[in-house]
């Protein structure tokens, strides 16, 4: 005897009770867990995408993770291959940006002290590689010539391109504008007037990807197409907007070189980007190329990138100042305003330090988390804000808000700490590091227990995993002035040989000119 089969509509009348529920509640598990027996039963795919969906914003909403935000966003994802195998191109597209969306919300993945994509990469992203709509977004966008070398007889072009946030390239641009044997231009495609209403629409990206929205990509070709004929290389800092926008076109014989930081690998953009069309892609660390890898379908397929590891562009001889003997007992954390730079932690490092010795401080550079960017945020900016308050009292704590002068501030700095949750690189680290300062890495909690991480990025001796273990290798190395300023100099020694510009420019050099230069 068969089990009768219930209801569409009786199983979407308790699904929504449930999701009501999770709206009133802090501890959803009993309201997810019918969720899950009731809207995972749906037979209809429209309805279940659109429960599963409603569910999950409901949480998300709140700056919670929900339990099944791969089966929401994999539904929603099962619409679009439903539409685009029936020729509905417009409504695939539609169906593929809210799984997009969902899938990399930010309270999932940049408001909270853990990632499912970072927990694992390869599940969370399966359903993107299930996909034959992104599969065929991905496939659609071939290139008709490869790239060719760099000329030889007339100096080498290369157009800098980015989204509003050229923060690591000053460096790079500075080097090649003066390079002999090769022109630069700097492209903004947020602030172009020409690019900037084209070049934001992830929805019409996806839309032309599959093959709909012809007026969109003759509006792309024209805006784009001049820089492409005018350039050799083009270098797209970060794997945002810019990246997704330049590959919706063919770029002829120009190559194609695209920078991925921590930032994106948790965001949509690398999943709207054609990587066919990008001929070489550069990573700042073996552990972020690691974990994109897994993470990007685009970026390990037969036509995909070559794929790189070159060091972030910082010149580091102008942080090494003297230091006054009182910064021995100055801890620095550079750059607070995120989450996922964790302050909350170097708070009970110096807590911890303080009950052996009050001289200890903590001098905080940057704005701290704004309370109102999420209801995550909000949360962790009044735990951080209870939590500093007895240490502002006792004088343990200084709030340096932003600075431009960041050399005269680690000038005061003793330890440099790095308390994250992710990073990519550490920039404010490595800063730290060669003005003196004795670094302190957390082993970042999203990249804890892989094969690359910070322990392979930096010395291993820096890296520890507790605020215990961290108060104990400041006080092993602060605990007098001249072992304080060994250390800090070794550290300095370090930093320069393995990351100053001098060194890091000719992996830029080979692969932007082909040579060293």
């Amino acid at each position: 005897m068969s089990t009768p089969q219930i209801p569409d509509e009786f199983l979407a009348k308790v699904a929504r009770r449930a999701t009501a529920r999770m709206a009133r509640t802090d501890r959803p598990f009993l309201a997810e867990r019918v969720l899950g027996i009731t809207a995972h039963r749906v037979r209809d795919r429209r309805l279940k995408a659109d429960l599963l969906g409603a569910a999950a914003d409901t949480q998300l909403s709140r700056g919670l993770v929900p339990r099944h935000l791969v089966q929401a966003y994999g539904a929603e994802l099962a619409c679009a291959d439903a539409d685009l195998k029936a020729g509905r191109k417009k409504e695939a597209a539609a169906s593929c940006t809210r799984a997009l969306q969902l899938a990399f919300h930010r309270a999932a993945h940049f408001d909270g002290y853990a990632s499912p994509l970072a927990a694992d990469p390869g599940g969370f992203t399966a359903p993107l590689r299930r996909s034959r709509t992104l599969r065929a977004m991905r496939s659609s966008r071939t290139r008709a010539e490869q790239a060719v070398a760099p000329p030889t007889d007339r100096p080498v072009r290369i157009l800098f391109a980015h989204s509003g946030n050229d923060n690591f390239l000053p460096v790079i641009t500075g080097h090649f504008a003066q390079t002999t044997g090769v022109e630069t231009r700097i492209l903004d495609t947020s602030a172009d007037p020409a690019l900037a209403p084209l070049a934001n629409k992830m929805g019409r990206m996806a839309a032309l990807a599959l093959g709909a929205g012809a007026e969109y990509g003759r509006q792309a070709e024209a805006v784009l197409r001049p820089h492409l004929d005018w350039a050799d290389v083009v270098f797209i800092d970060w794997s945002t907007a810019a990246a997704a926008f330049f590959t919706l076109v063919d770029p002829g014989t120009t190559r194609i070189v695209v920078r991925l930081h921590s930032y994106e690998a948790f965001s949509h953009w690398p999943q709207l980007t054609g990587f066919s069309r990008v001929d070489d892609v550069v990573f700042v660390s073996e552990h972020l190329r690691d974990l994109a890898v897994e993470a990007v379908p685009g970026l390990t397929e037969p036509d995909g990138p070559r794929i790189h590891v070159i060091d972030n562009a910082v010149s580091l001889p102008r942080f090494t100042r003297p230091k006054p003997p009182e910064a021995r007992f100055a801890l620095g954390l550079v750059g607070v305003g995120q989450v996922a730079k964790d302050p909350l932690w170097a708070l009970e490092v110096l807590r911890l330090l303080r009950r052996r010795d009050t001289r200890y401080t903590l001098h905080l550079v940057g704005a701290l988390p704004a309370p109102d960017a999420s209801p995550a945020v909000r949360r962790y900016h009044d735990a951080l804000s209870e939590a500093l308050a007895p240490l502002q009292a006792a004088g343990a704590i200084r709030l340096l808000g932003p600075t431009e002068d960041v050399p005269a501030v680690l000038a005061e700095i003793g330890t440099i700490l790095s308390t994250s949750l992710r990073e990519s690189w550490h920039l404010g680290l490595v800063e730290g590091a060669a003005s003196g300062a004795v670094p302190v890495v957390r082993d970042w909690p999203f990249f804890a227990g892989r094969p690359h991480g910070p322990r392979t990025l930096f010395p291993d001796a820096w890296v520890i995993t507790t605020p215990a273990e961290a108060a104990e290798r400041i006080l092993a190395l602060t605990s007098d002035e001249e072992a304080w300023r060994k250390a800090g100099h070794e550290a300095s020694e370090h930093a320069l040989a393995a990351w100053d510009w001098e060194t890091v420019k000719r992996g830029f050099d080979r692969l932007l000119l082909g040579a060293e230069r």
